[in-house]
Parts: C-alpha cells; sequence; structure tokens
C-alpha cells in the first residue's frame, strides 16, 4: 500500500472535495465532511458515471446524474436508482496534509 499527498488538510473546505488519480488511474474523491476527510471511488454504481460535480449532503456525496447517494464515510449506497456500494479509501492527516492510500479498504 502506499500513500498519496492529495493537499493541506486547510485547503479542503468543509463541504468540499478533491480529485485525486492513483498511479493506477483509478479516480479518488478525498471529502472534508465536518472537519473529518473520507475517500470514495469517482464512479457511481448505477451508471458506472462520474460522482464529481455532485454536492455533499449530509455526509453523503450525491450523484450530479441521476441523484444517488453514497455515504462517505462508508460507501454505502443510501438512495437509489444505485444499489451497489461504492469503495471507500483510508485517509490520513500527516503533518497538516491529506493522504490517501491507493488500496480501498476492505
Amino acid at each position: 500500500m502506499a500513500w498519496i499527498k492529495v493537499d493541506a488538510a486547510a485547503a479542503i473546505a468543509e463541504g468540499e472535495y478533491q480529485l485525486v488519480i492513483t498511479e493506477d488511474d483509478i479516480e479518488l474523491l478525498v471529502a472534508n465532511v465536518d472537519g473529518e476527510f473520507h475517500a470514495v471511488e469517482n464512479l457511481c454504481s448505477h451508471d458506472g458515471g462520474s460522482l464529481e460535480g455532485g454536492c455533499i449532503e449530509d455526509g453523503e456525496i450525491v450523484c450530479p446524474r441521476h441523484g444517488a447517494r453514497f455515504c462517505l464515510s462508508t460507501g454505502e449506497v443510501t438512495a437509489p436508482p444505485a444499489y451497489e456500494d461504492i469503495d471507500v479509501y483510508p485517509v490520513r492527516i500527516i503533518e497538516g496534509v491529506v493522504e490517501v492510500s491507493d488500496e480501498p479498504e476492505v
């Protein structure tokens, strides 16, 4: 497992996220939810489209196309039309810098 530097924690505002691409070309969204950082794969399980562009509401990312919702801390789908969860990735803060793992949680 490798860690990818994202940005200074202070640079990702509460309720916002940044897109990160791993060496394996997997797109991740790293989000600040009430001061806690979470990372999920940038892929809606409903139609395979990007979640980027969606808004964060109540700790969930809302798909910008069809409104499916996913919990940012667990990847669990919380509203259709999606029915499959998405991958969640470990996040840590080292010396004020957000880092995300290149491997999903199991």
